[in-house]
């Protein structure tokens, strides 16, 4: 995930996804739930997850993902671009996305990846 457009891609390849903004930034939702956006920080984006998953990405990844104070008490954490494990932050997007996605959704996509 090179840049936004890599993500933006990436995202909206996922079932019932829409681009639209979030707090006026470029974003991406499902069901009109954000679950990516390009964040107010150059050179990362943001992605919802789980406090204990954000907790787990931050310990054992920090040069992919790290945080600001802001998102602190959010479930979200900010992604750097071009990390070395692309497949993770995929893999971390498609959960947001199934974290957001209607039971319908996610009956039809699959177990979470």
């Amino acid at each position: 995930m090179k840049d936004w457009d890599a993500v933006a891609k990436y995202a909206l390849s996922l079932p019932d996804t829409e681009a639209s903004t979030s707090y006026g930034q470029p974003a991406i939702k499902t069901r009109g739930k954000m679950f990516v956006s390009t964040g107010h920080v150059d050179g990362s984006f943001h992605v919802r997850s789980p406090h204990d998953e954000k907790a787990v990405l931050l310990a054992t990844d920090p040069d992919s993902f790290w945080q600001t104070p802001h998102y602190e008490p959010w479930p979200g954490l900010q992604v750097r671009y071009g990390t070395s494990n692309p497949v993770r932050v995929a893999r971390v997007i498609a959960r947001a996305w199934w974290d957001q996605a209607a039971a319908k959704q996610r009956k039809a996509y699959g177990d979470r990846p």
